[in-house]
């Protein structure tokens, strides 16, 4: 099984870390390639940033459909280009929120999110909201650190983030707590332990819940508003969509 992880932003050494997470947890005989856009924001924090990396999203999702790519998980806690993404394919393609949602209400009834920034707890509070997950969620907090802190001031970040973890543990009444970043893909042990809580951190989940999909027979239903897109002429920078083709 051949697992395609994409991290939405350019930063290499996230890419590195959140490959390096995923293939640990993954089975054995399942491959993970990690990859990333060749254009984009460096880290993605707002709406915009949000936008500009969903089409690199996109172009690494055809990229593996060419190598015959039996999953792919979006790695980046906005799920960006998430519905555009599994329109492109049969296989199954998963977001790292939605997935630590789904396996956090599987081990509690309520948990709280731990972001990087609030501007972003905003987005997850979309995101709970769309997904119908948003009664199982008492708050979205913010350690209210940059996403590339996580890489330059990874002890100075992991502090802060085990410090918020800790007042959603005494405050929020909860039994669990998602991490809200996929740069945190290498912190879920050492929070879990300092915290005494279950830790839930989307890259993982999205894995596991890829090799389920995989193991199931379950494909991307192109029945509806997931069907292929219709071919279709693009001008300027993204004349290379054009007349896509699915793989059969």
């Amino acid at each position: 099984m051949h697992i395609r992880v994409i991290n939405p932003n350019t930063t290499a050494g996230m890419t590195a870390t959140i490959g390096e997470a995923a293939s640990r947890i993954a089975s054995p005989g399942t491959r993970i390639s990690a990859r990333h856009p060749d254009h984009g924001p460096v880290s993605i924090e707002s709406h915009f940033d949000e936008a500009v990396s969903a089409v690199g999203v996109l172009e690494e999702v055809l990229a593996g459909e060419r190598e015959g790519a039996d999953a792919y998980v979006i790695a980046c806690f906005g799920d960006p280009g998430l519905l555009a993404a599994r329109e492109l394919t049969r296989a199954p393609v998963i977001g790292i929120a939605e997935a630590a949602f789904h396996m956090a209400t599987l081990i509690s009834t309520r948990f709280s999110i731990v972001t990087t920034l609030g501007r972003t707890g905003i987005i997850a509070e979309h995101l709970l909201e769309q997904y119908g997950f948003h009664q199982h969620c008492r708050r979205v907090r913010a350690a209210e650190i940059p996403v590339l802190d996580l890489e330059a001031d990874d002890d100075v970040a992991l502090n802060r983030i085990i410090d918020e973890c800790r007042q959603a543990r005494d405050e929020d009444n909860i039994g669990a707590i998602v991490l809200g970043c996929g740069g945190m893909a290498d912190l879920t042990d050492t929070i879990s332990r300092e915290v005494g809580l279950p830790v839930v951190e989307g890259v993982t989940a999205a894995v596991k819940l890829a090799e389920a999909l995989v193991g199931l027979g379950l494909c991307t239903s192109k029945h509806g508003d997931l069907a292929f897109p219709r071919p279709k002429t693009f001008t300027g920078r993204f004349e290379g969509f054009s007349q896509l083709t699915p793989q059969l």
